[in-house]
């Protein structure tokens, strides 16, 4: 009887999540802060004085292999000079080994962020696992990927709840939080000096490769055979107010 209440929770999650997924375009409106903001330490509670600045989730089951389903939100905002990102995630368990940028974050506690500023095929996927440690970098041209230099990883500051010490699995559940300050000129193959009033394209994630149950969740549904974040094709709307 056990085993049955547990499949009719699965089958029911799988649904719901069809059902959200049935949904193929989200929308998200960004709100501008007037205030500079240079420590990304300052993002959560810049964006506590701000209510306009809304909670959004990553919740979208996008394959049934995968059904694990942590408990993941963020926040997103923007300045005259950079784009403002705060994610909460409450998960199973928590890994944070890589602790060198542009090396494999995804295979530990992670969440991402992938934008096309441009409508011309451009995007970028900028990936944080929970010590801070970021892979950055840009595709969807005859070049593919691209991984950003050392000067544009440097301009991306990030601060982490855990620390940005290295640690393996932790086997318990843990809820840990990183704030980003992404600056529009990292955006190496384009020329953005502002975002305000321009409507984009974008996709937010959690994953976790290598953890003891490995999990791939958007924000905005994915129609892919199996787990694949590089699909702009499958990117939200993002209007910057």
């Amino acid at each position: 009887m056990k085993h049955f209440h547990y499949i009719t929770l699965f089958l029911l999650v799988f649904a719901l999540n069809v059902a959200n997924a049935s949904d193929k375009n989200k929308t998200l409106t960004v709100t501008k802060i007037e205030k500079r903001c240079t420590d990304p330490k300052k993002v959560p509670a810049l964006m506590d004085k701000n209510s306009r600045i809304e909670w959004h989730n990553v919740d979208v089951i996008n394959w049934q292999k995968f059904p694990y389903l942590p408990e993941v939100k963020f926040r997103i905002a923007y300045t005259d000079e950079a784009i403002l990102l705060h994610y909460v995630v409450t998960e199973a368990t928590v890994r944070g080994i890589a602790d060198k940028d542009n090396g494999p974050v995804y295979k530990d506690s992670c969440v991402e962020f992938f934008l096309s500023p441009e409508d011309d095929g451009l995007y970028y996927n900028i990936e944080c696992n929970c010590i801070g440690t970021i892979l950055f970098g840009s595709g969807g041209d005859e070049k593919g990927k691209v991984l950003a230099d050392e000067k544009m990883m440097n301009g991306i500051k990030r601060w982490a709840s855990l620390g940005n010490k290295p640690f393996d699995e932790i086997m318990e559940e843990k809820t840990w939080e990183v704030a980003l300050i992404f600056p529009f000129s990292s955006l190496f193959r384009h020329e953005i000096e502002t975002l305000e009033g321009k409507t984009i394209h974008a996709n937010f994630y959690k994953c976790g490769d290598e953890l003891q149950t490995p999990h791939y969740v958007s924000w905005n549904p994915i129609g892919t055979k199996g787990p694949h974040f590089h699909t702009p094709q499958y990117f939200g709307t993002v209007i910057f107010k």
